[in-house]
């Protein structure tokens, strides 16, 4: 069962700015584009006596400044698209600045200290990047996180380590890869110690986290880089803020105490009323993890009575064959148990022979689940595992079936007359 909480803070957007209509008389901008217009008109005529005591009186039309009219207009244009582009600007600054989120460090640092229910937190802070090594380059996620992100997430690293509490205090310019960006920038070598470019900035490699497969909205979990949250606030985005923290609780049952003290204790941190909605949002992983579980139990179940359908299927067919053979050999058991056979042999014979049918079918089963597990991977690039307890549970469960559907017919082979059976044509 899941103990981790997703906590995200909402942008909080800045109020809008009152803006007084643009006009000549409550403008600044306005009242300097009309001296701006008035020196275009001096600098105009200016230029036009200039020319025509050069040019002796003479006009040419096709030109700036030589008449007076179009001369005029041209000055005016640039003035009048400047003015233009102001008055958008202010239209569209009159929404309200770009909002920042309300989730600090210290937030989080209270919540480790003031809620007894949380045992590990860790900030999260996402960007995106390109990411370039020699002359590869790969277009990734890259998250700012702590040193206590593959404690909180259960996500071991594969290769190397993860980086420390000295990386995240000075801000060191070192990266952990998913398997997916050590797999398109380092096929077939070692990417620790290598150096990554991102936003040409040079980041050490350290680590390699294991891999993780696809989500259930199928998207790749390895195609993420980790850095410190410190490095990505001060040296990719330039923003102290947080975006999203990741706490875990002590135990699986205090999650829910563990959200409810923390929605608490973040509400009086902001200083929100009774009656003002939350700057945040707590998730409790707990409830998508149930449904993940309910659903898993679903198909779990479905898949079982698929098989239980196929084992009884498979079971009347060995049934029925063992039936024809113990037919077809009547006269056989009849020499047998006449020349001091017992029963009990004859029907140990043919509950072998129903069990070994049995499991050279699971076998073949077994052999063809194993060629489609490797091949999945390849084909779709969906991670599978193979588990050992199956495998066997495979070959008891063939036993069992050959057992269970070849005792009948043992049994009525045990229970024939030897005379009977001799005569048997």
């Amino acid at each position: 069962m899941m103990e981790r909480l997703s906590l995200s803070a909402h942008p909080a957007a800045k109020p809008p700015k009152n803006h007084e209509p643009l006009n000549d008389h409550s403008s600044g901008f306005s009242r300097s584009a009309a001296k701006q217009d008035a020196r275009g008109a001096d600098d105009a005529g200016n230029h036009h006596r200039r020319f025509r005591r050069r040019g002796h009186g003479q006009h040419w039309p096709g030109r700036p400044g030589c008449s007076a009219g179009p001369d005029r207009q041209h000055r005016h244009e640039p003035a009048v698209r400047q003015r233009w582009r102001a008055e958008r600007r202010g239209v569209r600054s009159g929404t309200g600045d770009s909002g920042t989120n309300t989730l600090t460090v210290e937030d989080l640092e209270a919540i480790k200290r003031e809620v007894p229910s949380v045992s590990m937190v860790t900030p999260a802070v996402n960007a995106r990047g390109q990411l370039v090594a020699g002359n590869l380059n790969w277009n990734t996620s890259i998250q700012g996180v702590s040193e206590q992100f593959p404690d909180v997430r259960k996500w071991t690293v594969q290769s190397g380590e993860f980086f420390g509490d000295s990386d995240v205090r000075t801000a060191a310019r070192v990266l952990v890869l998913g398997q997916t960006i050590a797999d398109n920038l380092f096929a077939g070598t070692d990417p620790i110690g290598q150096t990554v470019r991102v936003q040409n900035l040079p980041f050490r490699v350290v680590g390699v986290m294991a891999r993780k497969g696809q989500d259930q909205q199928g998207r790749d979990q390895d195609d993420i880089a980790f850095t410190p949250y410190t490095t990505v606030q001060k040296k990719i985005l330039g923003s102290p803020r947080l975006q999203i923290a990741y706490v875990s609780a002590v135990s699986p049952d205090a999650t829910y105490t563990a959200q409810q003290q923390i929605t608490e204790l973040l509400r009086q941190r902001h200083k929100l009323g009774t009656n003002e909605p939350d700057d945040f949002t707590v998730r409790n992983m707990s409830d998508i993890a149930q449904a993940a579980n309910e659903t898993n139990s679903t198909m779990t179940m479905l898949l079982a009575c698929i098989a239980g359908v196929s084992l009884l299927v498979g079971g009347i067919g060995i049934m029925n064959i063992m039936l024809v053979s113990v037919t077809e050999r009547t006269r056989e058991i009849g020499i047998r148990m006449a020349i001091g056979a017992r029963s009990s042999a004859v029907r140990s014979q043919f509950l072998i022979e129903s069990v070994v049918l049995s499991l050279t079918g699971g076998l073949f089963g077994i052999v063809l689940g194993i060629v489609v597990s490797l091949a999945i991977p390849r084909m779709l690039g969906w991670p599978t595992l193979i588990s050992s307890l199956a495998i066997v549970g495979s070959v008891i469960f063939s036993a069992a079936v050959g057992i269970f559907f070849g005792y009948y017919p043992a049994r009525k082979a045990a229970a024939l007359d030897p005379i009977e059976a001799l005569r048997y044509e």
